[in-house]
């Protein structure tokens, strides 16, 4: 199936040998600077620090800075937070547009914590929030100094993580907003990252995303196979319910996820709990997630896919 899979694309001969670098150690800075903020859930003093240091990061690189407003009253303590997506452009003008999403708050309960006494703490959420944010972040950074051909929205969803296992429509707040009010013009695809820096990176292909963008998955896992990025499995496993959802179903966006949401047996899951810390995450695994988004953004332009 690999194989056939592959054969299908359309690969080009040395694409993406002059990409730009992605620095997986800058990276790897900008996840530790989330978690100096400490918890990263809405209404925290960490929530507040990490919005201004991500606006104020962008400032220095997007050509457009959209900041989208929202409140959600969650379900499991009825609280009310005002939340804020935030919506990085480059090249806002060009033709051809596609999203790179993540979510840059954290759950507010640690509710997967083994000990009973933690599961109303709130998590750090190294690799379950500010990894994602980490690749976004150095992406901006790379495009201010290497313009794309394409357009670019790197979009920072809120109020991802807020809510009740089994309870699908609680979650994922920030791209269901984004959806139903579109704040930008619909872009042609869109790729969300979610807990992309764990050590033991495995990134099988998630099956909504097969369903909603085949051709944008059996691309991009072909190039990260011809990249050497071993992280990634073509091998389709979970569907999970994730902020490329709202953007299929809601708003008619071709979207896919990168996920690792199974960790393997030998190695502690760290979801949810107190442990999902910089020291259980990897810069080499940001670094693959990140190289195959940089071949994707110039190299883009050059796939004759049509039109969505």
């Amino acid at each position: 199936m690999k194989n056939i899979l592959i054969s299908s694309l359309i690969i080009l001969i040395g694409c993406g040998s002059s990409n730009p670098k992605f620095n997986e150690d800058s990276a790897f800075e900008y996840l530790v600077k989330q978690c100096d903020f400490g918890p990263r859930n809405p209404g925290s003093e960490g929530y507040y620090a990490c919005l201004d240091f991500m606006v104020d990061e962008l400032s220095q690189y997007a050509d457009e800075i959209i900041l989208q407003d929202f409140s959600y009253q969650e379900k499991r303590g009825n609280n009310r937070y005002d939340l804020q997506n935030v919506i990085a452009r480059f090249n806002p003008d060009a033709d051809f547009q596609t999203i790179i999403s993540c979510h840059w708050d954290t759950r507010p309960w640690a509710d997967q914590e083994e000990n009973r006494r933690d599961r109303n703490q709130p998590i750090i959420g190294a690799n379950d929030g500010a990894s994602g944010v980490a690749i976004l972040l150095e992406l901006a950074k790379i495009m201010s100094q290497n313009a794309p051909a394409i357009g670019v929205n790197l979009v920072f969803f809120d109020g991802e993580d807020m809510g009740i296992p089994g309870e699908n429509v609680t979650y994922c707040q920030g791209s269901r907003f984004f959806a139903k009010n579109l704040p930008i013009p619909k872009p042609n695809e869109a790729i969300n990252l979610d807990m992309v820096g764990d050590k033991q990176l495995h990134l099988p292909v998630e099956k909504y995303s097969l369903q909603y963008h085949p051709k944008l998955v059996r691309y991009l896992w072909g190039r990260a196979e011809d990249l050497g990025l071993d992280a990634f499995d073509i091998t389709p496993q979970f569907a999970i319910y994730d902020d490329h959802v709202p953007l299929y179903e809601i708003a008619g966006i071709p979207a896919i996820d990168l996920i690792d949401f199974k960790y393997p047996s030998s190695y502690a899951n760290f979801w949810h709990t107190m442990d999902d810390i910089p020291e259980n995450c990897s810069s080499e695994s940001l670094g693959q997630v990140g190289r195959l988004m940089v071949d994707y953004i110039y190299n883009r332009e050059e796939q004759d896919w049509g039109t969505f």
